[in-house]
């Protein structure tokens, strides 16, 4: 059997008799084993050309390939050699590809953790149990921007060089895990009486969900990536490097930035006199980053569609934020517990019925918390969001009396 291990091109004709196979309904363990036997393993481009050649002979449709898509990475999942694999630089689209999937594994285990304590559980303790799931699940919903930034910048690279046929089969496969996640989040929100109703959703609908998540993964990390890694150039690896930050990150934030090796580099020059100019005045970039910076108020800015785009990062912000959460919708955003509070906020001022919600915490931290969300209006009064306000305001509270003369802040 060993020319089949030597031999490219009878190892793609096994791998894809293998496929077929799989397709026309046989045993996927049997199959497995066979491949494992026969293969021991095959590297990730051939996997990849086989599919590719399965399409374009019109063997497979892409419909059907999706439909087994599942089935044959079961098969092949640790059977992939990724020995050729290109080494992935700190701060590269592959890094941060990565460590969101290490991320999104975090989450697996947490869920997995929960699931263990569930079985167990009596009717009294569904609740703080659920609580627990959407939360997961909430994270879980992070993954949309990740798989965004593949459908919309890698993707469109891979085509460019001819390989058409594995990214319509995973994008196909990212919208089936969206409507999973859809099923999931409705699941959890419907009243679960009982640990035996919430076990049944479990198996039947969340179970489905992770595994098609977990699934991904491997898809990405064995095939996908090490394949992007030999195709696309660093020219284009930095196209998609500089345009990532549009479509946020998904769990993470990261710290590494990254800069090609023979790739010119050019500085994005920003125009610095009036770049942004509003009725009232302008200002150029650098003066507005460091207005929002200096700010005795924390700020965050959630467009019409209910996704969060923009907040100001002044190193004593109130409440944490990073980058993972820019165009994430805003209900992801806060426990599911105070959900109902965001979803309630967003309709009323949607609708125009209210335009201001206030809240305040006396004891967070030691501190006197203020918090604001007012409706953002255009000039016809057309709804455009929701801007957060947030403000420390524990020394105001103890002021007596008048304040006239200069008085520096203490250091």
């Amino acid at each position: 059997m060993s020319e089949f291990i030597n031999n490219s091109t009878q190892r793609k004709e096994m791998l894809r008799h293998l496929l077929l196979r799989l397709h026309e309904g046989d045993n996927p363990e049997i199959l497995r084993q066979r491949l494992i036997e026969v293969l021991k393993s095959i590297p990730y481009h051939e996997v990849v050309e086989v599919e590719q050649e399965l399409i374009n002979s019109n063997a497979l449709t892409e419909q059907e390939i999706l439909e087994f898509c599942d089935l044959h990475t079961a098969v092949l999942d640790g059977s992939i050699d990724q020995q050729g694999a290109k080494q992935i630089p700190a701060g590269h689209p592959v890094d941060t590809f990565k460590k969101e999937n290490i991320a999104i594994r975090q989450q697996i285990e947490a869920y997995e953790e929960i699931k263990k304590k569930i079985a167990d559980i009596t009717d009294a303790q569904v609740t703080g149990y659920v609580l627990q799931l959407r939360t997961i699940f909430n994270n879980f919903s992070d993954i949309d921007k990740h798989y965004k930034r593949k459908e919309y910048q890698l993707f469109p690279f891979l085509e460019k060089h001819l390989i058409t046929g594995p990214p319509k089969v995973m994008w196909g496969k990212h919208d089936e895990t969206r409507e999973l996640l859809k099923n999931s989040h409705e699941a959890l929100a419907s009243p679960i009486s009982s640990a035996e109703e919430l076990r049944s959703i479990i198996q039947l609908v969340l179970d489905h969900t992770v595994e098609m998540i977990a699934g991904m993964i491997m898809k990405e990390e064995e095939i996908l990536l090490p394949m992007s890694m030999d195709t696309l150039t660093e020219d284009e690896w930095y196209k998609i490097y500089q345009e990532t930050p549009e479509f946020g990150y998904c769990l993470i934030d990261p710290e590494d930035e990254w800069a090609p090796g023979g790739v010119k580099v050019e500085k994005q020059e920003y125009v610095t006199a009036d770049a942004i100019r509003l009725s009232s005045g302008a200002f150029n970039l650098d003066e507005l980053e460091a207005l929002f910076l200096h700010l005795p108020i924390d700020i965050t800015f959630v467009d019409k569609n209910d996704k969060v785009r923009f907040f100001s990062h002044s190193p004593n912000r109130v409440f944490e934020r990073n980058r993972s959460i820019i165009g994430r919708d805003v209900r992801m955003c806060h426990p599911p517990g105070s959900v109902h509070i965001v979803e309630q906020i967003l309709t009323d001022f949607r609708s125009g019925k209210e335009n201001k919600a206030v809240f305040w915490m006396s004891n967070f931290q030691g501190r006197f918390i203020y918090i604001e969300y007012s409706a953002v209006r255009g000039k016809e009064g057309e709804y455009l969001g929701v801007v957060e306000v947030t403000q420390d305001i524990t020394t105001m509270r103890k002021l007596e009396g008048d304040q006239r003369l200069l008085s520096y802040e203490q250091r």
